[in-house]
């Protein structure tokens, strides 16, 4: 069972302690003095303390130790025990974060109940933070395309090292999925993973969540800068932060410590800070919303995070990803995919990015009649909220223009799609197009259509006045 640490001034008291809890089937350690005691934490911590508060020929008494202990490991749970005991020290001893307080001379029963309940709080605590660790399901990300290629390699570069991550890219892209696969590379991995949902937490009570509170009523209330002790932070949208708050993380990013609210003492932590945005930074800088320095700070290593729109090559691969989850999850049925259904999902806009795209595949899985492989009328039907799939609507900007207007656009946004389908694949366009490459080419240039490089892949695009 779990370690103990018996901190108590009196041989006699420590060892009869230590003597019960090990009958019980406990392990326990032993310290007389707060040197012993402070030496024993940072050998091996504890999984719980019994702490004495009067300790004799010592440099710190029982609530200085109290102290240490819940502002470098919060989560160990420390019972009070005193020979002088009263009100203003039991409420003392809450205040600073103990889990309860016991009199000597104490029943035996009384003390071995308020141990189990200590350590099942402790035990129910740690299993929360693994199931919050567990929730996101696999962390994983899928692709091949050269712009997926990028970007894992750039996550790759930084795994490792401890440096600030600053994620960029549009809503539903994966930046938080990115920012998960950083921290499960990294030497934190065993650590917490702790999201700060910046738009999500109202602006009066941002310090709060993100400090924690101290009052009398309630004592110590942790923070989630705390809760990510060892491990990594992730700010979400982080320009939705109140620009209060910013100048104070910013203070914690330079010291490494900070007080909570109502509080009078420094908290070290030692966190990882990754943050993510879908915002211009330097824009909500010069309007003034967003601090420089902060910015600086959190942008140490930016990366961005492509939309889909540049990565189409990857749908039908990310749809087979999510249908296996969705198999494996929920028990929707595990579905092929048509040829003709990939190519309807490599052309379709996606405002949403991936999140969309995982969207789609469960309402086309949990609303089909059938389960043969997916067809493009399905998805037709999931998108439109028709049954009647066979129908093409007439764009309104193209039925306002004189046929060959009209042709020579749709003829330009068709090859555009195509050939950001197969990731500025020409060949492999031309093949699918039924088209010569020459041909090809010959058509792209009269439509002023061009391929390069954008955020790591080869992409098509209209040509600017005068680019070739």
């Amino acid at each position: 069972m779990a370690d103990i640490l018996i901190v108590d001034d009196e041989r006699d008291i420590r060892e009869l302690i230590s003597d019960i809890l090990e009958d019980e089937g406990y392990t326990t350690r032993l310290a007389g003095t707060s040197d012993e005691a402070v030496a024993q934490v940072k050998a091996e911590l504890p999984a719980l303390m019994i702490l004495d508060i009067w300790l004799k020929d010592s440099a710190m008494d029982g609530i200085d130790i109290l102290k240490m202990v819940k502002r470098e490991h919060p989560e160990v749970p420390v019972v009070i025990i005193s020979g002088h005991g009263n009100i203003e020290i039991a409420v003392a001893a809450i205040k600073q974060g103990a889990y309860d307080f016991i009199e000597k001379p104490f029943n035996i029963d009384q003390l071995m109940v308020v141990i189990g309940r200590a350590m099942e709080t402790s035990r129910l605590r740690r299993e929360n933070v693994e199931l919050k660790r567990k929730d996101q399901g696999p962390v994983e990300m899928v692709g091949r395309s050269t712009a997926f290629k990028t970007l894992k390699s750039n996550l790759d570069k930084v795994m490792r090292s401890n440096g600030r991550v600053m994620l960029t890219g549009p809503a539903g892209a994966g930046k938080e999925l990115a920012a998960r696969i950083i921290h499960g590379g990294s030497d934190r991995a065993r650590s917490p993973f702790v999201v700060v949902n910046s738009a999500a937490v109202e602006p009066d009570r941002m310090e709060e969540v993100l400090f924690g509170r101290e009052t009398a009523e309630r004592g110590v209330e942790p923070g989630l800068l705390e809760e990510a002790h060892g491990g990594v932070l992730y700010f979400d949208e982080v320009a939705d932060m109140p620009l209060g708050t910013q100048s104070k993380i910013l203070r914690v990013l330079v010291e490494q410590s900070f007080t909570r609210v109502g509080g009078a003492d420094k908290i070290n932590v030692d966190v990882r800070v990754i943050s993510s945005t879908t915002r211009d930074l330097a824009a909500e800088i010069e309007a003034k919303r967003f601090r420089e320095e902060l910015y600086h700070r959190l942008n140490v290593v930016p990366i961005p995070v492509p939309p889909l729109a540049d990565r189409r090559e990857d749908i039908p691969e990310l749809a087979g990803y999510f249908i296996r989850i969705f198999n494996a999850n929920q028990g929707l049925p595990l579905r092929d995919i048509t040829d003709e259904a990939k190519a309807m999902l490599q052309s379709m806009t996606w405002p949403g990015n991936v999140r969309q795209l995982k969207n789609v595949i469960e309402r086309v899985l949990i609303l089909g009649d059938g389960t043969g492989p997916i067809e493009a009328g399905e998805l037709n039907e999931v998108e439109t909220g028709s049954g009647d799939g066979d129908g093409v609507v007439l764009p309104a900007a193209l039925a306002t223009l004189p046929l060959r207007e009209a042709r020579e656009a749709f003829e330009r946004e068709y090859l555009l799609t195509q050939i950001n389908r197969f990731g500025g694949n020409i060949s492999r366009t031309a093949n699918f197009v039924g088209m010569e490459r020459s041909a090809l080419h010959r058509k792209l240039k009269s439509l002023g259509v061009v391929t390069g490089t954008k955020s790591g892949a080869r992409v098509a695009y209209v040509a600017e006045e005068g680019e070739e």
